[in-house]
């Protein structure tokens, strides 16, 4: 645990005597010193055991601190920087933080003063607050599943940046880092322009004549509002100044979009003021429902785990929720139709509503998701709009691929960013050939990792393509593109990848030629709207399928599942290794094969995989681990190095878990091998990663104890209502959520 000897808080505000609390409170400091203007504040700081003493004098409280914490006005930072010069003038090297909404002024003030940006200053903001000030206002739960975002320079000393981490999270925050310009570019539009935005309504309000009346009979909206008009006018002050030019920029964007509003009110245009209200709503709720749900930005720290009691069987006839391929697939190509396209069985999960919220950004007017219909008013091939903000794709590789090749082909840039673990994956694979086409795209880090930035009005070029790795994405990604490009783009790939997009394009009467190995789309071609019923996805059902053959005395029946022959890898390695699965009703829907799938318990053999299917069941190798440890023998799996790259090391990830419950599990680089054996019990961590979470879930089927598996709250992202269906099947799994520690 962290503990600083003598710790200075500048300004005992609200910020401050919260997180003086909290290193009271946690033990965290041996002397906590405050300084500040205000006597009768400081000497109640005193009396309540917030702080252990204080001075008026900047340089007194720094001198001999440890750790020095800027919480007065933005205005006044400087200040404080002077005091700090002067003890570092004597060799004394502090570490600083500070908690001002604005970055860059902040930084601006350290590096004038200081001459340079000093190694040990971690710049901080944490987004908590009241409309409450001074020291009785204080509580030391006040960052408690709130956000803190820091923005240390690249110099930054590293042990610096981590005790300012550290200590940020043991007050119950959840920590983030950004630079400096886009955190005061963002904070602009989503902190400082309400606040100003407040202030500015009641002030004009209350020079009414009749501003009694206007107050006396506000509404409740009204009240919340501009509840935060009541905050500290000094501090906001100093804000808007500080943050001068992006605040600007914001009440611009503002300006614009209420001079649109005024137009149509004045006009009585019904459409526009509908479509306006509309998309606002569906935006806030896509948004709220995203970070409610903790999967894509967990809100505080909040943590999702599952308890899963051993032992029970799967029956009964269930559906699972619409394949997540086929869903992002159907918002994508029925936004670039003309005409409206109507899906019906869409998945409501958070990886294709992030594709969903991605287009309507770009002005698409999209209708749902109602019970799994969704209505895409298509705007063509050359009609979206630049998003204003950069596009969130939370969790979803998908989402991010194929947009890559849309957007690559636009005439306005954009920029495409996602989660903490989208965050870390590599994206060159569709960057690197996208500029083979004539992109120009800016990828992050030695791995290309996201944010991809993408610079629009290239002209792209058709070409013969040979994919080094087999990847549906990158291949759907470089198809899509090719609808803009010149002349014809042909992608030749080492082994079958799912074909969701090729069907998909000839449903909506697009040309594609495929061969043995390969796929070709010729560029200029249009889209006509269509409509699309999205089958069960096969990934989903792939968990009841394993956990009906693991289990004795199981029988189940999966409803209408999508059996595209390009992914129905999962049923071929099953029934190899000695499966009940039975394939009835087959029939077509949308272009694509569906079924009703009956699996039975039956003792499975462990098998060498053959390669031909690994590509085939990429996604469903997590839960088939499970099917191989409860399997007789040995199950060894090659040439699949896919999948260290998913939302986890899916290899390493796996094999830890299963040697977790006793099972004799080896990883290599490109697989593993597993010996069957008993499952026991115990704690496994999924790494956020939604299918490891699931499929552990399953392997309790067999277990011999309790399974625990922790953070679990990305299965939303593609499965949501996972607990709820395994509990209705006869999987003895509960939903834990508790605070992080």
């Amino acid at each position: 645990m962290i503990r600083w000897q003598r710790v200075a808080i500048l300004g005992l505000g609200l910020i401050g005597s919260s997180l003086a609390r909290v290193l009271k409170n946690q033990g965290l400091a041996v002397e906590v010193i405050a300084a500040g203007s205000r006597l009768a504040n400081l000497q109640r700081g005193v009396e309540l055991g917030v702080i252990d003493g204080y001075t008026h004098s900047l340089l007194e409280a720094v001198d001999g601190a440890d750790l020095v914490v800027l919480a007065m006005p933005v205005g006044s930072m400087r200040c404080g920087f002077e005091a700090i010069r002067q003890v570092w003038s004597r060799g004394q090297r502090p570490i600083v933080t500070d908690v001002g909404s604005v970055k860059g002024a902040v930084v601006g003030m350290a590096v004038e003063v200081m001459g340079e940006w000093p190694s040990t200053f971690v710049p901080g903001h944490p987004i908590a607050g009241s409309e409450r000030s001074g020291v009785e206002a204080g509580s030391a739960d006040l960052f408690r599943r709130h956000k803190v975002i820091l923005t240390p320079g690249p110099d930054t000393d590293a042990c610096a940046l981590e005790r300012i981490q550290a200590l940020w999270r043991l007050s119950g925050a959840e920590v983030l880092q950004m630079p400096v310009e886009d955190h005061d570019r963002i904070l602009a539009k989503t902190s400082h322009l309400p606040h100003i935005l407040a202030f500015s309504l009641v002030d004009s309000l209350a020079r009414e004549s009749e501003n009694l009346e206007i107050f006396r009979y506000a509404a409740g909206g009204f009240r919340d509002f501009t509840r935060i008009a009541g905050s500290d006018p000094r501090m906001w002050h100093d804000i808007a100044l500080a943050n001068r030019s992006a605040i600007l920029d914001a009440i611009q964007l503002f300006r614009v979009g209420l001079d649109r509003l005024e137009a149509a009110i004045a006009e009585c245009d019904s459409a526009a003021l509908e479509q306006t209200f509309e998309r606002a709503k569906k935006a806030r709720d896509h948004f709220s429902f995203m970070l409610a749900s903790t999967a894509y930005a967990k809100t505080g720290n909040i943590m999702t785990e599952y308890h899963v009691q051993p032992g029970g069987c799967v029956r009964g006839t269930i559906r699972v929720p619409g394949d997540k391929s086929i869903s992002h697939r159907s918002i994508m190509l029925g936004a670039l139709a003309e005409g409206m396209t109507r899906i019906e069985g869409f998945l409501e999960g958070e990886d294709a509503l992030a594709t969903l919220q991605a287009f309507r950004d770009m002005g698409v007017r999209i209708d749902g998701p109602e019970q799994g219909r969704v209505d895409v008013y298509g705007v063509g091939l050359n009609g979206l709009r630049a998003p204003e903000q950069p596009l969130y794709l939370g969790n979803s590789g998908t989402s991010m691929r194929l947009l890559s090749g849309i957007l690559a082909a636009q005439s306005f840039s954009s920029v495409l960013t996602g989660d903490d673990s989208l965050s870390r994956r590599p994206m060159e694979r569709i960057a690197a050939p996208l500029r083979l086409m004539g992109a120009r795209i800016d990828s992050t880090g030695d791995r290309g990792t996201p944010p991809l930035r993408i610079h629009g009005g290239q002209m792209l070029r058709g070409m013969e393509y040979s994919l080094p790795m087999a990847s549906a994405q990158v291949k759907s990604g470089l198809l899509l593109a090719g609808l803009w490009a010149q002349g014809a783009t042909t992608i030749h790939e080492p082994a079958p990848t799912r074909d969701h997009t090729e069907r998909m394009l000839r449903g909506f009467g697009c040309a594609v030629d495929v061969g043995p190995g390969w796929a070709r789309v010729q560029g200029g071609q249009r889209l006509q709207a269509t409509s699309i019923d999205v089958p069960a996805d096969i990934s989903s059902a792939a968990f009841f399928m394993v956990a009906a053959s693991i289990a004795p005395d199981s029988d189940i029946v999966l409803e209408h599942v999508g059996i595209n022959p390009t992914r129905t890898g999962v049923i071929d390695i099953l029934r190899l290794m000695g499966a009940r699965i039975d394939i009835m009703n087959m029939r077509e829907a949308a272009g694509e094969p569906v079924a009703d799938l009956r699996v039975q318990s039956a003792p499975l053999q462990g098998i060498e995989i053959p390669g031909h299917l690994v590509p085939l069941a990429i996604d469903e190798f997590p839960v088939l681990f499970v099917a191989a440890a409860c399997a007789q023998g040995e199950t060894i799996l090659r040439g699949a190095e896919e999948l260290r790259v998913k939302e986890s090391d899916r290899i390493q990830v796996m094999a830890d878990g299963l040697q977790k419950l006793g099972i004799e599990a080896v990883p290599m680089p490109d697989g593993m091998v597993i010996r069957g054996g008993s499952l026991g019990s115990g704690r496994v961590d999924s790494h956020g990663d939604h299918r490891i979470a699931m499929s552990f879930t399953v392997a309790a089927l067999r277990a011999e104890g309790t399974i625990e598996i922790s953070d679990c709250a990305n299965v939303a992202t593609s499965f949501p209502g996972f607990a709820q269906l395994a509990q209705r099947a006869g999987i003895a799994v509960q939903v834990v959520e508790h605070n992080e520690s």
